[in-house]
């Protein structure tokens, strides 16, 4: 487990900070790749909570869960042992029965990306993993993240043949 720092939202996104400890890393001392997606859903976990639409909640009162869908990752640079990184979490649309976020990697005080996840989240019943519909409280709550493209508020998924053809995928039409 990484020792975490602080989060906060700031300018429509998400920042989380964790520092990588030994079993992060693989002999060399670089973290493996596959805790890159450990560390992206710890980073999505608090984004909820800042964003005061928490997992638990969601769960409890709607029994609704969100699976991924589809994840996409560049390795760009190493992380490395005791490295303190940031992970950037932005919104980049949102459909009915899904969300599609952008994380970004980079180690403390640098500009330069290790790694970028690109993620399609999907909402979906726990009784029968089907799509269910993001309830009002969360769909306000990621709109508040910024897309991709110049700090906008996320987009909403409207129209178009990939979107549509994805909304019929995931059972929403």
């Amino acid at each position: 487990m990484s020792g975490t720092l602080p989060s906060s939202i700031r300018e429509g996104r998400h920042y989380y900070r964790l520092r990588v400890y030994f079993e992060d890393t693989d002999a060399g001392g670089i973290v493996y790749h596959a805790n890159y997606l450990g560390f992206a859903e710890r980073a999505r976990t608090e984004a909820l909570r800042d964003l005061g639409v928490p997992h638990a909640e969601l769960l409890g009162r709607f029994g609704l869960i969100f699976v991924v869908r589809r994840a996409k990752l560049d390795y760009l640079r190493p992380a490395r042992l005791d490295d303190e990184l940031l992970v950037t979490t932005e919104g980049v649309a949102m459909a009915a029965a899904s969300l599609s976020l952008r994380q970004c990697f980079r180690r403390a005080g640098e500009d330069q990306p290790l790694a970028v996840v690109e993620l399609r989240l999907a909402c979906v019943r726990l009784a029968d993993q089907k799509p269910a519909r993001l309830p009002a409280r969360w769909r306000e709550a990621f709109s508040r993240l910024a897309g991709s493209a110049g700090g906008a508020p996320m987009a909403e998924s409207g129209g178009g043949e990939e979107t549509a053809a994805m909304r019929r995928n995931e059972g929403v039409e």
